[in-house]
């Protein structure tokens, strides 16, 4: 018992990590798709239009797919929006949409998330 305990904390403090280094300043388009200011692709989730301007993307979820949140003294501009998740942090959205991370995408260019899951997650495009 105590090994899973140990294994859900390491997992929890690994999610807390990935969790704290995805706020970012605004997106931008490079090479035709939106990224982060480190130029790591930007996703879209088709689970999100369900309920416009609002993340469906929670819990589990984020381990995989972390949401882009914003940084302190950042502001929404043009067809870049804050939405407020259900934590009450802010994430970043492009037209209502929310946009998230890859967990699995290494390097700036990576795109591997794009199709995932059946194509209900898209590389977000402007």
């Amino acid at each position: 018992m105590r090994t899973s305990r140990t294994s859900l904390k390491a997992l929890a403090a690994l999610a807390l990590v990935a969790w704290m280094s995805v706020a970012g300043a605004q997106p931008k388009t490079t090479d035709g798709v939106i990224t982060d200011e480190k130029g790591m692709s930007l996703y879209w989730w088709d689970n999100d239009l369900t309920i416009p301007g609002k993340s469906a993307c929670t819990g589990v979820c984020t381990l995989s797919w972390p949401p882009m949140l914003v940084k302190d003294g950042a502001q929404a501009m043009g067809d870049y929006s804050l939405i407020v998740r259900d934590d009450g942090k802010q994430q970043w959205a492009y037209k209502g949409r929310p946009l998230y991370l890859w967990a699995n995408d290494q390097k700036p260019g990576d795109r591997s998330g794009d199709g995932f899951r059946g194509g209900v997650w898209h590389l977000a495009k402007p």
